[in-house]
């Protein structure tokens, strides 16, 4: 694909340097500026104004990443990550090319992503490994489960979803 690293600005809420919260291992995570879900009793509200945050390119975050040794993977959380796609897609071919995993949060599902057929959403989950899937719902709150905040999210194993053309569940011990 190469993507360009300078070719389209992401707007940022901020990072993470060195999560154990956001996936399996230390990652490095993004949160993305801008969400329509609006998720009732979401912990980052801030990040809903799609006008906030500051603007930074994707090699701006790789010099971040790469400065980092012991990260075994990058996560893109939010706000909503996929409002952002194209952005993305040229930090996410560059995360790949390292060698790193990458997983996405998103308020969507699986199936809805599939339905919505947007050429950069599609190219996104491509790279991905694992995608999170499903809007925070407060009445299905669960702070036992890992790395999701209620128990409609699910951990999705990208590639096999995509090869099925349905939502595959990542039932790996990393995720669990």
């Amino acid at each position: 694909m190469a993507f360009d690293l300078n070719a389209k600005n992401i707007r940022l809420a901020g990072v993470v340097n060195d999560s154990i919260t956001d996936g399996p291992g230390i990652r490095f995570t993004v949160f993305v500026q801008g969400c329509p879900h609006h998720c009732p009793g979401c912990q980052n509200p801030q990040t809903w104004e799609f006008n906030g945050g500051v603007m930074v390119s994707a090699a701006d975050l790789l010099v971040d990443i790469e400065h980092n040794p012991l990260l075994s993977g990058v996560t893109l959380s939010g706000g909503e990550p996929l409002a952002q796609a194209e952005a993305l897609l040229p930090l996410a071919e560059a995360v790949r090319q390292k060698g790193l995993s990458l997983a996405i949060y998103t308020g969507y599902t699986f199936e809805r992503l599939m339905e919505m057929q947007d050429k950069s959403i599609m190219q996104l989950l491509r790279l991905a490994d694992t995608l999170i899937d499903g809007p925070f719902i407060i009445a299905e709150r669960n702070l036992e489960l890992n790395f999701r905040g209620s128990a409609n999210q699910r951990i999705i194993d990208l590639p096999k979803s995509l090869a099925a053309n349905k939502a595959v569940i990542d039932t790996s011990e990393r995720w669990n």
